[in-house]
């Protein structure tokens, strides 16, 4: 039985390295170079080629090299009944902590004001907007999510917290539901997207939902690229409703050279890296998981395929 990594456009030797260092005898294979496809037990994927896992009759385990899996769910030759899990590590949570820590500081403290000021040689202090005026709501209470949620409430935010189920924070205004998302806009000044992307999620972040944010509002996509619908981005952001926004993630990647958001003035491009996943650090649950179901065992951090995490 064999492992097979299957990462179409990234380099796969980290993974390779980690697993083997772990386990020198696990038999870890490179797609395309796959041997036999009844070997395959488990395979690690990231932006696999659609239809392609439809081909190892005895797969048994499809992991996500990362924290979402819609890359996975999005194939429709998806193998019927074959568990389908996602990373969940202590080095995913603390990057996107300080990722979203960073962006939401450096809009509060107004630093890219501060940056126009250095360039124009100007002195010009500010006092920063008070912390417990202003509203940061996290769109996505999940592993990621609330784990932001709680920093921000330890840094003396107000903090709302949107989810698709009722979800309890200590310190966090939680809202749910499409009855209740209104409610949770209407409170809000900078809005954190870490929602996973769902049928249901896909376009959220949409002309609608940002008309109901407060004047002046602040957008932080660190989620997927498919939440954002980009014409009503820079039409938001043309109006003066909203008046900037950080995006870590693209509905295509790399964002190519010619897209607008390279040059708006309002908005920060990031590459994908507020939450990397570091192969080291993870090879660890993978190799359990690849144990387990030769063992015939549930593999751990199972996702729901109808729910979409």
């Amino acid at each position: 039985m064999a492992i097979l990594i299957l990462c179409a456009g990234e380099d796969p030797e980290p993974w390779v390295l980690s697993m083997q260092g772990l386990d020198p005898n696990c038999d870890i294979r490179v797609w395309p170079n796959v041997g036999h496809p009844r070997d395959v037990l488990l395979a690690l994927v990231w932006n696999h080629p659609r239809g392609e896992l439809a081909k190892y009759p005895h797969l048994k385990c499809i992991a996500s090299m990362g924290a979402g899996v819609d890359h996975i769910l999005s194939d429709p030759d998806l193998p019927l009944g074959v568990p389908v899990t996602r990373v969940v590590h202590e080095s995913l949570t603390r990057s996107m902590v300080e990722y979203v820590l960073l962006s939401v500081l450096d809009f509060c403290r107004d630093m890219e004001i501060y940056r126009q000021d250095q360039r124009d040689r100007r002195w010009a202090p500010r006092f920063p907007r008070p912390r417990a005026e202003l509203g940061v709501g996290v769109m996505g209470l999940g592993e990621l999510g609330s784990a932001c949620a709680r920093k921000l409430v330890e840094l003396g935010y107000k903090v709302l917290g949107w989810s698709r189920t009722p979800r309890s924070l200590e310190g966090v205004a939680s809202f749910w539901g499409k009855e209740q998302l209104g409610d949770f806009l209407s409170q809000t000044d900078v809005l954190v997207c870490l929602l996973p992307l769902t049928p249901q999620t896909e376009g959220i972040l949409n002309r609608e939902t940002f008309s109901r944010l407060r004047s002046g509002a602040f957008l932080i996509n660190a989620a997927r690229g498919k939440h954002l619908v980009e014409e009503d981005l820079l039409e938001a952001l043309g109006s003066g409703w909203l008046c900037g926004a950080r995006l870590d993630v693209f509905r295509q990647e790399p964002l190519p050279a010619d897209h607008p958001f390279w040059i708006h003035p309002s908005i920060q491009v990031t590459p994908h890296i507020s939450s990397l996943t570091e192969p080291q650090a993870v090879a660890p649950q993978i190799l359990e998981n690849y144990r387990r179901v030769c063992r015939g065992l549930e593999p751990l951090n199972r996702v729901d395929p109808q729910r979409g995490y």
